[in-house]
Formats: C-alpha cells, structure tokens, sequence
C-alpha cells in the first residue's frame, strides 16, 4: 500500500466516517458523479468508497489501475461487480451489520400498518372522511410469522417479534440454535413455513439459487390470509407472480421495500391497493447511516494498516 493514500468518496456517507478516513489517507468526496466523470476521476485514488448510487461496472475497475481497496458503506455488494474486482486482486469491504436494526424495525412497522391499516387510516382522515367503522384491524398477537433467512437481520426481526408475543417459525440452510431457544422460533421447511404463516418475511442474499426463490408455486402454498413482507432483495420475488396473486385474492396483502427494479415505475403492484410500498427505506436512518459509515471507515483503517 502506497504511504500516502488517496480515498475517493463518490456518495454521501456520515461526517464522523469521514473523519476516520482523513486520520489515514487524503480524501475527497465527489458526489453525484456521472459514469463518465467517474471513469476520469478514478484514475489517481487507491480507495473508492460508495453506497448504492454508485454503480461500479467493470469499466470503472478497469479504469481505477491504483484501486486496492473498493468499499460500500453499507450491507451487500449488488451494484459493484464483484468478479471484476476480485480478477484485480481488489479488497471489498462492506458493513452487513449497520442496518440490522432498522430493518428490523420497518418490517416490525410493516406488519403493524398492515394489521391495524394505517396508510388507509391516514388518507381516509386527511380526505375528512371518518371511517372508524370501516378500518377494524386485527392483532400481532398469537399471529405466525414465517421468517426465511436468519442472518442477522433475520434473528433481529424475530427478538422483536416475540415481544408482541407471535409464534415463530424459521427456515434457513443455517440454524440458529441459540435464536431457536431464546424464541421458541420452529425450524421447518419452506413448505410448511409458507403454509402455516400468517407472515412471511424475507431476508436473504440474492444469489443465483436465490433468484425469484418466491415464485407462483410459492405464493399459491400460501394461506389467502397471509401476507408477504420483502426488505432484502427485490429479486428474490417474482413480482408478476405476485401481483397476480394479489390481484386474484391469493394472498391478502404484500409489503415491499425493495423491487426488480428501482424505482418500479411501471411495476403493476403500484396500482394495488393491497400492497403497502416504501421507497427502499430499510436503511434509511440517522443511525444506521452513522453507524455504516463508521464501520466502513474502521474496517477501511485496517486493511490499509496491514
């Protein structure tokens, strides 16, 4: 590693993480970058730190010849190109960890605006109708919730959960013994899981074996009662499954963070109004974008003090 290193920040990431980094190299940071002015800025910098605005493509790798290290302040590494990097002995770097909690928390939100209607609640007021009547909801209480993948943000969607007392079930590769026996989560298979759950939610890496892993044969295991929840990879759902699903009272309802493709401008389940929709906000808070940058920054510390 180069004695004086020069760290290219091309979206916005937390004061404090910047701090961090000017302790061990020059940094600049330079958003909003098209791909042609990041392909001529590259060039000089040793370090490329990103969110997910950023798209590193191959052409950006190739045109970094000092990169060392590529690193994305927060979980995942969809929108670097992986293969690209690693053929040029590139070090990735990413913070999984920083936005378990407030995934955790907006799926715990999700399942609370669905049972108790509140986005249908809010507008109908607004509009100065009074339908009390009209929005009885229902209780988390004694509900099933079917959790696919119990990573992390999995198991911390699960603590929550148990504290509005529902039951758990769980289906992963990998089981948790310990997350088993602090919750009484069941391990089933994915079957069962989908059958007996009231919800569903997901969180999972999107890999080949992962891709459209909720399809129609999936949804139609469903109870038409259930609900759908997806805060992980948009991939991972067929979307025109689903909304066919929706639109023809399969399941009764969905709540998606996350879409094949974003924004879904011209996906079908922005017309349904059984879908509760958010802007891949999963992220998206004060805490989880300190503390991603943070640790990006740490971790950023130590490769380059090895």
């Amino acid at each position: 590693m180069v004695q004086l290193v020069k760290i290219l920040v091309t979206d916005p990431i937390h004061e404090d993480g910047i701090k961090i980094l000017e302790r061990v190299g020059e940094v600049d940071v330079r958003t909003g970058l098209t791909t042609k002015q990041l392909l001529e800025e590259i060039k000089g910098y040793d370090v490329l730190v990103v969110r997910s605005a950023t798209k590193v493509t191959k052409d950006v790798i190739e045109a970094g010849r000092k990169l060392k290290i590529i690193a994305r302040a927060g979980a995942g590494l969809d929108n670097i190109d992986v293969q690209a990097a690693s053929a040029r002995g590139i070090e990735l770097i990413n913070a999984p960890e920083a936005p378990t909690i407030a995934v955790a928390e907006l799926v715990i939100g999700l399942m609370l605006s669905w049972a108790r209607q509140l986005s249908r609640a809010d507008a109908s007021t607004k509009q100065g109708r009074w339908e009390k009547a009209q929005l009885m909801g229902s209780e988390l209480r004694g509900k099933t919730l079917g959790i696919i993948g119990t990573g992390r943000i999995g198991r911390a969607v699960g603590y929550r959960a148990k504290a509005f007392l529902m039951n758990l079930l769980a289906f992963d590769v990998e089981q948790s013994i310990e997350f088993a026996e602090r919750t009484g989560a069941r391990y089933v298979d994915l079957g069962e899981l989908l059958r007996k759950s009231d919800f569903v939610t997901l969180h999972i890496p999107l890999l080949p074996e992962t891709h459209h892993m909720i399809g129609r044969r999936e949804l139609g295991l469903m109870k038409p009662t259930a609900v759908l929840i997806n805060t992980s990879r948009g991939e991972v759902v067929d979307e025109a499954a689903l909304a066919d699903a929706l639109q023809r009272g399969k399941i009764a309802g969905a709540c998606l963070d996350v879409y094949e493709r974003e924004p879904p401008r011209d996906s079908p389940l922005l017309k349904l109004p059984n879908a509760i929709l958010t802007p891949h906000i999963g992220a998206s808070t004060a805490e989880a974008q300190c503390e991603a940058a943070l640790l990006i920054a740490e971790k950023i510390k130590g490769a380059i003090g090895k």
